[in-house]
């Protein structure tokens, strides 16, 4: 009886311990969920600041870029008086008669003009929209927007037909311009122009048009508009009139042959 209530008693503790290694399996795995559910709100803390501070920086860098072109217009507008006044002087000197001066010829502003002339407009094409597929991302986007190459075809076009004069949007073109694309913007002389482009010439009408109609890459643009409904647009002017604009105050010099 002894022996057999010893047993008893052995297995009633056995099941104890049992219950006892069971709660302490759960009260491991409550505390373990616990951390898992901690860290992963903490993650989404971390996550959600990550996504403010960049929203922050982004509207900064916006302001920021605001304030650069807003003193980008401030310093041009100085350089435009700084350059009319060299000018001046410039004449002034050469009238005096003083063998020491520059020609007048390195005059620092382009003088202001008018006359007939030329305006060809270019447009990106309103189809692009069509292009996006329902998963957002763009077909052959590039057939829908103008270009550099085919700004600089209109500008090649109007030189060769004897355009005296031009400017680009509210722009002179100037000897040292270029005409660059960055997306669908177009950076023209450290500023930023949207669709439509407008090219303006002063020159002979009629020989600038027949230009246009010759030029094989204008021909080429045409075939674009036609297909996927990009902007073409020439206008016969008869009076343009472009305000004086200052050049490169360096004079640009050309590479010479060593003897």
């Amino acid at each position: 009886m002894a022996k057999k209530a010893a047993g008893a008693m052995t297995g009633k503790g056995g099941r104890v311990a049992g219950k006892h290694a069971a709660n302490a399996r759960t009260s491991v795995l409550g505390s373990i969920s616990v951390v898992i559910v901690i860290a992963f709100v903490g993650f989404l803390i971390v996550t959600n600041m990550r996504v403010n501070r960049t929203a922050i920086v982004s509207s900064d860098a916006a302001e920021l870029v605001e304030h650069q072109v807003q003193r980008v217009d401030g310093l041009q507008a100085e350089v435009n008086d700084l350059a009319a006044q060299v000018d001046s002087l410039s004449k002034q000197v050469t009238a005096n008669g003083d063998a020491d001066a520059e020609d007048s010829g390195s005059s620092t502003m382009l003088p202001a003009v008018e006359g007939p002339g030329v305006t060809v407009t270019l447009n990106d094409s309103s189809m692009w929209e069509s292009a996006v597929d329902s998963s957002g991302s763009s077909a052959d986007i590039d057939k829908y927007v103008v270009h550099q190459g085919d700004i600089e075809a209109v500008v090649d076009a109007l030189w060769a037909g004897g355009a005296e004069s031009m400017q680009i949007m509210d722009q002179r073109v100037l000897p040292t311009s270029a005409v660059i694309c960055s997306g669908t913007l177009l950076l023209l002389q450290g500023r930023k122009y949207s669709p439509p482009y407008v090219i303006s010439a002063i020159g002979p009408t009629q020989s600038m048009l027949d230009a246009l109609d010759d030029s094989e890459a204008i021909r080429i643009y045409k075939q674009y508009v036609d297909a996927f409904g990009l902007g073409y647009e020439v206008e016969q002017e008869a009076h343009l009139e472009f305000a004086a604009a200052p050049m490169s105050l360096q004079p640009l010099q050309y590479a010479k042959v060593l003897q």
